[in-house]
């Protein structure tokens, strides 16, 4: 999830929706999903897309452990060059795609903080494929705020939020952020930035 870009939006009202415990209890539940659904972790690899996605596989895969007391592998993607929206979307550059597992007949459980229209989720699913062939790939998000542009649903939830268009959604985490804690803020849209001299 890419944060309002600084003198294109002004928040006008910052909604908390979930704070530390909601986010630990969310992720609890979700590692269950994951472990029923897959009867068992045998051939799992979390993958967290690039930048929140990845703590969250992280967290997912120590819950996991302490249910199962399996250490799943975890990976990060970085999706840059896979996005159709690549010029319209800010990004820090590219971030190191990191897979500790190869991908062939493995169960790919791809990691991010927030979906929305699945633009993301479609380039993380082309870029994995750049990577190997998994024999399925699911997906585990901490908010689903709607708005979809591509038939694409996730299959862990951790929230559902309804949002409006004018509205974002802002997840902080403690390993990028400081601070566990997500929030609805009210968008206007308004003039870019003054002109740099």
């Amino acid at each position: 999830m890419k944060t309002p870009r600084e003198g294109f939006f002004v928040p006008a009202n910052d909604r908390q929706i979930l704070d530390t415990q909601d986010i630990r209890r969310a992720l609890t539940r979700i590692a269950h999903e994951i472990i029923e659904h897959n009867r068992g972790v045998a051939n799992l690899v979390l993958i967290g897309i690039h930048t929140r996605g990845v703590p969250l596989a992280r967290r997912l895969a120590a819950q996991i452990q302490r249910i199962e007391g399996v250490e799943l592998p975890v990976g990060a993607l970085d999706i840059s060059s896979h996005r159709d929206d690549a010029d319209q979307v800010a990004h820090p550059g590219l971030l190191p795609t990191q897979l500790p597992v190869t991908l062939a007949e493995r169960r790919v459980i791809l990691v991010d903080d927030v979906i929305c229209t699945g633009r993301t989720v479609r380039a993380a699913m082309d870029a994995l494929v750049d990577h190997g062939r998994p024999s399925s790939i699911q997906l585990a998000v901490l908010i689903d705020r709607g708005h979809r542009e591509l038939p694409i649903r996730p299959d862990y939830v951790g929230k559902n939020i309804p949002t409006a268009r004018v509205e974002h959604v802002l997840v902080r985490l403690d390993e990028v952020d400081q601070e566990d804690a997500v929030s609805v803020l009210r968008l206007e849209t308004t003039e870019v930035a003054h002109a740099r001299t």
